[in-house]
């Protein structure tokens, strides 16, 4: 059996990813791929509880370096756990985050910078990278406007404000700019607009791999 596909999504609060998402589960599925969608961080009995502490508004006064031992330690448990599992059983694993979110918002935002960063990914997933990451690249006023539409309420992260948004685009498009595997996706047009860029994507890596 065939290792199967490890796709990650990316961007800012507010660019889309959880409906795009669906989108390309809902597709996949249709075409007769097996699809396993997890979130980071979450995903397990122990991500989640790990979840609830660094979204939680009145854990504002958590340190960074606390703050990015707390998303390795999710993502350790999820690779191990069920990523890992599923790519070997040949499913494609769909991601709503992974280590490049450790990157753009650890790693850049909060200044902590790459090796350290690189170093904890590295331990946390053993070396495993996604296949494609699709980045959701949108301006964080308009991703602000969206959430408000929706009626979302700000966790710990997303209460940063959109100069903190600002921040972690620019940490995204550097990444964009780094590694073929990203694929930057603009996030201001329609929703099929946008779903068809990245199931045009996904179909050509896996006519690839066939």
């Amino acid at each position: 059996m065939s290792r199967g596909l490890f796709i990650t999504f990316e961007g800012i609060d507010g660019c889309g990813k959880s409906t795009q998402i669906k989108l390309l589960s809902d597709h996949l599925g249709s075409t007769g791929h097996e699809v396993v969608l997890l979130r980071e961080p979450g995903g397990t009995v122990v991500g989640e509880k790990i979840r609830s502490v660094l979204l939680d508004k009145k854990n504002d006064g958590m340190d960074p370096v606390c703050e990015l031992l707390l998303f390795e330690a999710a993502r350790a448990q999820i690779v191990r756990e069920l990523i890992m599992p599923a790519l070997d059983d040949g499913k494609i694993v769909i991601c709503d985050r992974f280590f490049d979110s450790t990157y753009a918002y650890q790693g850049y935002a909060r200044e902590l910078g790459a090796e350290m960063v690189k170093a904890l990914n590295l331990t946390a997933t053993s070396g495993l990278e996604p296949d494609i990451t699709f980045l959701l690249d949108i301006d964080p006023d308009e991703a602000l406007k969206r959430r408000g539409i929706r009626g979302d309420g700000d966790d710990r992260m997303e209460a940063l404000g959109t100069g903190f948004q600002q921040k972690v685009r620019q940490g995204y498009l550097e990444l964009a700019a780094s590694f073929d595997r990203v694929f930057k996706v603009n996030a201001s047009g329609t929703r099929e607009e946008i779903f068809s860029a990245i199931r045009d994507k996904t179909e050509s890596v896996l006519r690839e791999r066939s």
